[in-house]
């Protein structure tokens, strides 16, 4: 374990009580202690003891994958006790030094024993209701976990009486919008993000060492797991061999990638890198890695998480507290910064009732989804409550808090109860481990017992949903939250056909609506429609976590191949499992052979088709439809359907449950009504109708039941820790600092510190900024920076030729994000781009507003910056929205982007902005670039101070143009955190600065 000192996560605390950032020090030296000089503060003695335990760590190592936090992984609630066998002195003295913390916190007074049935304890804890403040008993239970964590971090330092109040008083403070520290428990990447976040720390360290500083301070702190993920391609469909196949094009595309990670888990003390084909990040997460509780040197507290992708929400339904944040705001928490956060409001979402027979947990959240994003939940928590809670899955709970993202939340969350220790006990969790949970969270007031009289909780808001009233549906053809009742969808359809361009509407002219066109594919005649179904994929963690859904969509395989039903060959199936209990289970309960026979034949273990992996079509697929300009569509068990997100040419795409994706691959179109047109035709020559071929619940239970057990997770996890030949045969260096090679197109060192001093930039406006781009509304993080396919005539293709990299080693942007060099050629690059300077036309292309060029987006922002010319973005609300993706801040900023001016942001999105030294602005409420008359042609300058201490967060702004416009506007710093972090050029040179001057 390691600490950053005072300098660093204590400061950020003197930041936000500050009037001034340029205070800081004198701040700091006020509140401390006076000590000795041999002993520069009181926590960077704490430091050295901390740094001790490095050396016990190394010496474990030997003995087990170096990949794997240097312990047996195999419980991960038996970490601790291994690493205080393999390294009993130095812990003894950590342990000590942790006894003078404890002695130090302001709520030492709290800290009870928790007593085991049989005699002796648990260990320790901070005891909420030893606080005997009846305000608690009140609070949503997603607020007591920020609440455990303040008090059990209070030293009045980095943490604060004044903080923990602020969190008992919630139901006053949360609508002041105060600010607030917490101390996450751990950190969660996954590669496409962990890649640039391992690139970022390397690079950190290079800095460090050429400022004078001591590199190897830049080491987590906190747990941090990287689970690889989202590497795999589905190059291999339809064949038995498709998972080997698919492996081993992921392992040539990405061996310089997995290299670097692989000296990373080396090179860096506690971090574990889970090796690919090991699973999707949240379901692994879900099932293996979360704790709910830890029990750390004999010291209980809830497991807590913030990770690298929007989705690590989904371990919400576990009752672990978790959500998304951007790479930048994790490197910082892995470094020992404590998160600043807005106290957020809390919406109470009570469900009652029973779902109907035959609806699938992926109705329910496309329902809570719509209703969700309708109320409004940006920047809130949402936590479920009620009755019908106890009624659902722990499966479907994680199915409706992976959804978070899509319905705007923070996270929803599902307080722990019995249903969450059944599935702790089902997913392999030991007994011992399971009483320890419930033990504490019942102690704590943090369990939740339906056959006990429930005390009513306070919440900011309230939703009710009867679960009888959800129906089956789908979303699409461009939104998670575009709801489609199943019954209405022909007719949807239909009306998106008619309907101008935009979310619901493709603007078919209606004399070209029924074209047929016709192909050969392989020998064989085939045809294509406006909605034919040319991508079903059973992917990602949304669903695949989910036995009842899984087993369902074989349970329709099965139904149909009995009835004589084939899917189309021209229709690229695929099933890409969360982890491999699932195929265990599959193949216990007998239905993957029919799901082989349809064409869901396994492809990998990863996110595939959901991150835009979904691999070519084939070629006489591919013809057909950009020859005839057909809207080909995609019907995926994914959370995301953004334009241009799944494929190329596919621009309808449908999220549905994965028995629905097998229902929609036998009908071969979304352009059917389920409830009165047959689905195809049977061997006895009768019309087959979904009806037909839909199992009831209760079928689907019967499966769950006897094909789901315990032995299957326990065997799964084991096998991981071991890793696979392809992985365990990388050779890398172990070396403290990283060899760049300047001939990887895929490892690039970044540019970030090469000009940096000790001097911070300080804070400034902006001044004559050309436009770059000028958006409308809903511009998600694929559209800034996409993960998919990289057109072959980008900029980054041509950086790539230029190098020797053939088109067919491409590979992806996301597998590409630890080159910067291509990641900022490829920002803005979505093909789907709509930007304004061009009057609406589609594609990566923007108006140099000096020569009247029309050029792409890399090319404009280089002439711009060769010409010494800043540039900003406009654009209208819910910029930012979809993954929570650090380059699609880092990329803006080596474009020469200072500032973006929009009507609202996506709550990661814009701390990202600010992390790399962007302006984040938000007109005034009614006001956008059109209703101000901007055409983005003008030059625009910010009128920002140029002192920090002038400058608060959420303080109005004057914008003036070169034509005499001026409007006001809202500076989106949210904390003074965040100030001190624009007046350091981002996040990263502040913590470097801080650790540098540390003694």
């Amino acid at each position: 374990m390691y600490i950053t000192g005072p300098h660093s996560s204590a400061l950020l605390r003197r930041v936000s009580r500050s009037s001034t950032a340029t205070r800081l020090h004198s701040t700091v030296s006020r509140t401390q202690p006076s000590p000795p000089p041999s002993d520069p503060s009181p926590v960077a003695s704490r430091c050295r003891s901390y740094s001790g335990v490095s050396s016990a760590f190394r010496s474990v190592r030997s003995s087990v994958p170096r990949w794997s936090h240097g312990v047996d992984w195999k419980s991960p609630a038996t970490l601790t006790s291994q690493i205080r066998t393999a390294a009993s002195p130095v812990l003894d003295r950590f342990h000590r030094t942790l006894a003078t913390m404890a002695s130090q916190n302001a709520f030492n007074g709290i800290l009870s024993g928790l007593p085991k049935p049989g005699g002796g304890e648990f260990g320790k804890f901070y005891s909420l209701p030893a606080l005997n403040d009846p305000r608690i008993d009140k609070l949503p239970y997603s607020i007591r976990i920020l609440l455990e964590s303040a008090i059990r971090n209070c030293d009045n330092f980095q943490v604060t009486k004044e903080d923990v109040e602020k969190i008992i008083d919630w139901e006053k403070t949360a609508p002041k919008q105060v600010e607030i520290p917490f101390k996450p428990a751990r950190v969660l990447l996954q590669d496409f993000t962990g890649v640039p976040a391992v690139v970022d720390l390397a690079c950190m360290r290079d800095a460090m060492n050429n400022l004078g500083g001591d590199s190897n301070k830049i080491n987590p702190l906190v747990p941090v797991d990287l689970v690889i993920d989202h590497s795999v391609q589905v190059d291999v469909a339809r064949s038995e061999n498709a998972v080997q196949a698919n492996m081993e094009l992921e392992f040539q595309r990405n061996k310089e990638r997995f290299a670097f990670l692989k000296w990373g888990s080396k090179a860096f003390h506690n971090m574990l890198v889970v090796p690919p084909g090991s699973g999707i990040v949240h379901q692994v997460n879900l099932e293996y890695l979360g704790r709910v509780v830890f029990n750390t040197d004999g010291v209980l507290y809830p497991d807590s998480v913030v990770g690298t992708d929007s989705h690590t929400t989904m371990i919400d339904g576990l009752g672990v507290a978790g959500w998304g944040v951007g790479g930048i705001e994790a490197e910082a928490a892995m470094l020992g910064q404590p998160m600043s956060m807005v106290l957020p409001g809390v919406v109470g979402f009570k469900l009652s009732g029973k779902l109907r027979d035959g609806v699938t947990a992926t109705d329910l959240v496309l329902t809570v989804t719509q209703m969700l994003r309708k109320h409004g939940v940006v920047g809130k928590f949402v936590e479920f409550h009620g009755d019908g809670v106890g009624k659902i899955s722990l499966a479907d709970r994680a199915t409706i808090a992976n959804m978070s993202p899509e319905y705007g939340a923070t996270m929803g969350f599902f307080p722990v109860d019995h249903v969450t220790l059944q599935y702790l006990r089902l997913t392999g969790r030991s007994d011992d481990t399971v009483a320890m949970i419930e033990a504490y969270l019942r102690a704590n007031n943090m369990f939740v017992d339906y056959n006990e009289p429930q005390v009513e909780r306070v919440y900011s808001s309230y939703l009710e949903l009867d679960l009888a009233d959800v129906e089956p549906c789908i979303s699409g053809p461009k939104r998670p939250h575009d709801r489609v009742p199943l019954k209405d969808m022909k007719a949807d359809w239909h009306s998106c056909l008619d309907n101008k361009v935009g979310f619901k509407g493709f603007a078919v002219p209606k004399d070209t609506q029924d074209k047929v066109a016709k192909f050969s594919f392989h020998g064989e005649p085939a045809e294509l429609r406006h909605g034919s179904v040319v991508i079903a994929a059973i992917t990602s963690c949304t669903n695949t976590s989910n036995p009842s859904v899984m087993l369902g969509a074989g349970l329709v395989a099965k139904k149909a191949c009995e009835l004589g039903l084939k899917v189309k060959p021209w229709i690229k199936t695929s099933l890409a499992p969360g982890s491999g209990v699932v195929t265990k289970y599959l193949l216990k309960s007998g239905l993957q052979k029919y799901l082989d026979e349809q064409g869901f034949n396994i492809v990998g273990y990863g996110c595939t088709t959901c991150i835009g992996n979904s691999g070519e079509l084939d070629e006489t697929v591919g013809a057909a439809i950009t020859e005839n300009d057909i809207i080909a569509s995609a019907v995926l068990s994914g959370n995301r359907n953004f334009e241009g997100r799944v494929h190329a040419l596919t621009r309808a795409n449908y999220l549905a449950s994965p028995p629905l994706v097998v229902a929609y691959a036998l009908a071969g179109t979304v352009d059917i009504d389920f409830e009165k047109e047959p689905i195809g035709v049977g061997k006895d020559g009768k019309d087959v109708y979904f009806r037909d071929i839909w199992p009831s619940t209760q079928e689907v239970a019967d499966a769950v039941q006897s094909s789901v057990l315990p032995d299957m997770f326990k065997s799964t996890y084991e096998a991981i820790t071991k890793g696979n030949p392809m992985w365990n045969n990388l050779s890398v260096e172990e070396s403290k600092l990283y060899s760049w090679d300047p001939k990887s197109t895929y490892i690039h060192e970044p540019p970030y510190f090469k000009s940096m001093t000790m001097d911070p930039p300080g804070a400034h406006g902006v001044k004559d900024a050309y436009c770059l781009l000028n958006f409308g509304d809903s511009i998600t993080t694929d559209h800034i920076s996409p993960a998919g396919s990289i057109h072959k005539d980008s900029p980054a293709a041509k950086y790539l030729l230029e190098r020797g990299v053939d088109r067919k080693d491409f590979n992806s942007y996301g597998s590409r994000r630890g080159n910067d060099e291509i990641m900022a050629r490829g920002t803005f690059a979505n093909i789907r781009l709509v930007n304004k300077l061009l009057n609406g036309e589609v594609g990566p292309k923007t108006l140099h507003i000096p020569t009247g060029e029309k050029l792409s987006v890399f090319d404009a922002a280089s002439k711009y910056k060769a010409a010494g010319q800043d540039t900003i973005v406009l654009a209208g609300a819910e910029y930012g929205s979809g993954s929570s993706r650090d380059w699609a801040a880092k990329g803006p900023m080596l474009l020469g982007v200072k500032a973006v001016i929009a009507k609202s942001f996506e709550r990661i999105h814009r701390s990202n902005l600010v992390g790399m030294g962007i302006i984040p602005l938000c007109f005034k409420a009614g006001e956008d670039a059109d209703t101000l008359g901007l055409t983005g042609h003008e030059r625009y300058s910010i009128d920002l101070p140029n002192s920090i201490s002038e400058i608060r967060p959420g303080q109005d702004v004057n914008v003036t143009t070169d034509n005499g416009k001026s409007f006001t506007c809202i500076a989106r710093f949210d904390t003074e955190v965040e100030l001190a972090y624009f007046n350091h050029g981002g996040i990263l040179p502040y913590v470097i600065r801080q650790l540098t001057t540390q003694k």
